[in-house]
């Protein structure tokens, strides 16, 4: 989905787009972790696609919303691509805004508590946003009052073109922890299970004590997005050697290593998955662009009831 999304803004059927591509196992584990719990409400970033699908967003749905056709479900074409709430699938806030989502997550982690309620708040997150004044003053206020938020840190080393030694002094992300008075742990984000575990201990953690920092070691396998040229400031030998541990391509060969998938299984979810794809491409390129004046008063009147 994510290379389709991107051949189409190659295309000029979609405005722009931010790569997931080298975050998938991030995203994936603590999703996994956080719909197994039952009870954590979410604050993703732009560029995590696979948290909303695997949220429940349907192909068709995110290709609707990347071409900005009439359907798309969640401000009828009026923002950029998947930004907004989607309560439904416990997504309280989508947000272009770079640290935006670390204040609200934890405001809403705290209205939780005060209310009694056992939920836990999952933020998402970059590196680049963990060196905004947002990002301080959330994990402040969270550790002051103890409220029930993990803050995961999809670390993939470049704020747009800024690497990180440029960003910060310090190697993780999670050292920061530390100062503010919570835990802090690096995980290797390439490995699905160890997102998967970290963030099971995250929401026990967070629910009983309070706030933790989860930094994910990622890569990002594409430019910042579609409009970024990431020739002019990467070394292509590295990015080509980080290829290597794509988990997209690392974690299915694994599982079918340990006998817990057949290649023929396998074969056929890859099947499957091209044939979904190829599907909502067909779908949201035949549909119809919004009647924005409509689509405005309509989203406007049906929030004001």
């Amino acid at each position: 989905m994510d290379e389709r999304i991107w051949m189409m803004n190659r295309q000029g059927k979609v405005p722009i787009a931010a790569s997931c591509q080298g975050h998938e196992a991030a995203e994936l584990g603590s999703l996994l972790a956080a719909q197994k719990d039952g009870d954590c409400f979410l604050f993703p970033y732009y560029r995590d696609l696979a948290v909303k699908m695997a949220a429940g967003l349907t192909p068709r749905q995110v290709m609707l919303s990347f071409m900005g056709k009439e359907g798309e479900p969640y401000s009828g074409a009026r923002q950029f691509p998947l930004q907004g709430a989607d309560l439904p699938r416990n997504i309280i806030q989508i947000s272009n805004v770079v640290a935006a989502g670390l204040t609200q997550s934890v405001g809403y982690a705290l209205a939780c508590k005060m209310m009694g309620e056992d939920t836990v708040t999952i933020c998402y997150f970059g590196d680049g946003a963990s060196s905004q004044g947002e990002t301080h003053e959330a994990m402040n206020f969270a550790s002051i009052h103890r409220v029930p938020v993990i803050f995961i840190c999809e670390n993939n080393k470049y704020a747009i073109s800024t690497p990180m030694d440029s960003q910060m002094a310090i190697s993780d992300v999670a050292a920061r922890a530390e100062g503010y008075g919570f835990p802090g742990f690096v995980i290797d984000g390439l490995d699905l299970v160890a997102c998967y575990e970290a963030t099971r201990e995250g929401i026990a953690h967070a629910r009983s004590v309070g706030p933790v920092l989860v930094e994910m070691k990622v890569e990002r396998f594409m430019p910042h997005t579609t409009d970024d040229d990431d020739r002019r400031y990467r070394d292509r030998d590295a990015l080509d050697a980080a290829r290597q541990f794509d988990p997209v391509a690392v974690f299915p060969s694994q599982m079918v290593e340990r006998g817990i998938l057949t290649q023929e299984q396998l074969d056929g979810f890859r099947a499957d998955a091209q044939q979904q794809v190829n599907d909502a491409t067909d779908f949201a390129d035949a549909a119809q662009p919004p009647t924005h004046l409509r689509s405005t008063i309509t989203c406007t009147c049906n929030n004001l009831q």
